[in-house]
């Protein structure tokens, strides 16, 4: 091996080296986000009660956050490229953090929603900006690696979010829930300043203020539909006015990025057929599917089992072990099989894993529920971390701010989507038995309907070529040696 081989080898290992350091410093940032839009919940009811209002009250306080969040997301790829990608992902963590802070000293409801509000807007610049830094800093042959771990905060903080809240809200105060950002977030902070470096795009070009107004407002009357329909609150019309205008909102901004010079998103991404399909259709419904089993399993193991909150957190647990289990074969795997085979296979083996949760009971071995629980884990893993790599595989460098932006949009669909879909289910089934609440019958047609659009997407990845993203996944390079 000559010299110049080996210093381009040592070259290349060291971007290796930086690409998983910046991953993992994005990854600290994501964790935080996720788990406390997860963590809050649990501890509602207190919060109510140092409001002095009644705890159904308490749930504008989640709504005003993930509207707020999307509305400031579409503006996220052009805040990066304008401002420096670091420099915005560094503000978001700044503005989360000290938003935190404010709400777990706040006084009263009011003061509560108006820190809620500003720690969405943080929240919405922090996940497409950071995954920016990650598609900058890594090579193609990196970026399974650097998107698996960008991508296990969204595994694991759900799952470990509600039991964290609860044994916090239990043993110490709601306020904890909220000051427990201000150490990661800190660390965050300096582990960007540390470890990423700067980039900016030369000329962003003017912020097309009409693109922004119509893609706020459309994912905003979106996802304000999908989260009234789970809360069954003021009746149908509501939700089917707030979804249509979302529609229409929606089509009025698509018409605009495709008719005006410098759109604030730029909707050729869509033309490349991994993308399109890893984000807006078969990815889109997988990913409804599999976010669904976080919202159903607690409410089966509580409701249809009967079980205590700290129970359930325990069956929840495997399954986060479940979720943790598969990174480190990820990469082998894709690299052996590609994304076509692994996105249908395991895809049909998450699916089924959910439809199998519907027939669980009581008198379930236990080893059968931690096993199956398990198995579902490890697919949900594998499962995303391939939608989210194959997502950029060929996505090219003028098109990452709007396709991270765009990405970032779907997912926020897609996860309301799944509890709505789930929730609607649950709804329909209790209310054809004429009952308030569901039991062990009704979680049996949601888990089969929400596993069923699972098989049906996973299949729809056989339209992908047999070597999609072999850049990526070192498939080609693997079968040649």
């Amino acid at each position: 091996m000559t010299t110049a081989e080996t210093s381009e080898q040592g070259q290349e290992a060291a971007g290796g080296r930086q690409a998983k350091i910046v991953a993992l410093v994005v990854a600290v940032s994501f964790f935080m986000q996720i788990l406390d839009g997860t963590i809050v919940a649990t501890s509602l009811p207190q919060m109510a009660a140092s409001f002095s209002v009644q705890p159904v009250s308490m749930s504008i306080g989640i709504t005003v956050y993930m509207l707020t969040m999307a509305a400031f997301i579409p503006l996220s790829g052009w805040l990066g490229d304008r401002f420096g990608a670091r420099r915005v992902f560094l503000t978001s963590i700044g503005v989360f953090t000290v938003a935190s802070l404010f709400c777990a000293f706040s006084g009263s409801l009011a003061e509560f929603v108006l820190w809620r509000a500003v720690q969405g807007a943080g929240s919405a610049l922090m996940t497409p900006v950071g995954r920016i830094i990650v598609l900058k800093n890594a090579r193609k042959s990196e970026l399974v690696q650097a998107i698996a771990l960008i991508t296990w905060p969204a595994l694991t903080a759900p799952v470990i979010g509600p039991v964290l809240g609860g044994f916090i809200t239990t043993y110490a105060s709601w306020h904890w829930n909220f000051l427990i950002n201000i150490p990661i977030g800190i660390l965050g902070m300096g582990l960007v300043l540390r470890f990423v470096p700067e980039q900016r795009e030369s000329d962003p070009g003017r912020l097309d203020i009409l693109g922004f107004i119509l893609s706020a407002a459309g994912l905003t009357f979106l996802l304000a539909a999908l989260e009234l329909s789970v809360k069954w609150e003021g009746g149908l019309l509501p939700v089917m006015a707030m979804l249509a205008a979302g529609i229409v909102l929606s089509f009025l901004a698509t018409r605009h990025f495709l008719a005006v010079d410098n759109p604030l998103l730029d909707l050729s991404a869509f033309r490349v057929q991994t993308f399109s399909m890893s984000t807006l259709s078969a990815g889109t419904a997988c990913r409804t599917a599999i976010n669904a089993t976080p919202f159903l399993l607690p409410l089966l193991f509580q409701l249809g089992f009967g079980l205590s909150s700290i129970a359930a957190g325990a069956y929840l647990l495997v399954y986060f072990l479940g979720n943790l289990g598969m990174k480190t074969v990820t990469t082998p795997l894709l690299r052996f099989f590609g994304f076509r085979t692994v996105l249908v296979l395991n895809g049909l083996i998450a699916a089924f894993s959910i439809v199998a949760c519907g027939f669980l009971s009581p008198d379930t071995p236990q080893f059968f529920i931690h096993a199956l629980l398990f198995v579902a884990g490890l697919s949900r893993s594998m499962e995303f971390t391939a939608l989210n790599t194959l997502s950029f595989a060929d996505i090219g460098p003028a098109q990452r701010s709007s396709a991270s932006t765009l990405s970032s949009m779907l997912q926020q669909v897609s996860m309301l989507l799944g509890v709505a879909v789930a929730a609607a289910v649950l709804n329909i089934s209790s209310a054809l038995r004429g009952a308030d609440n569901p039991v062990l019958a009704d979680f049996r047609w949601a888990f089969v309907v929400v596993g069923a659009i699972g098989v049906a997407s996973s299949l729809r990845f056989l339209q992908l070529p047999a070597e999609a993203g072999a850049e990526v996944s070192g498939r080609g390079k693997f079968r040649r040696n």
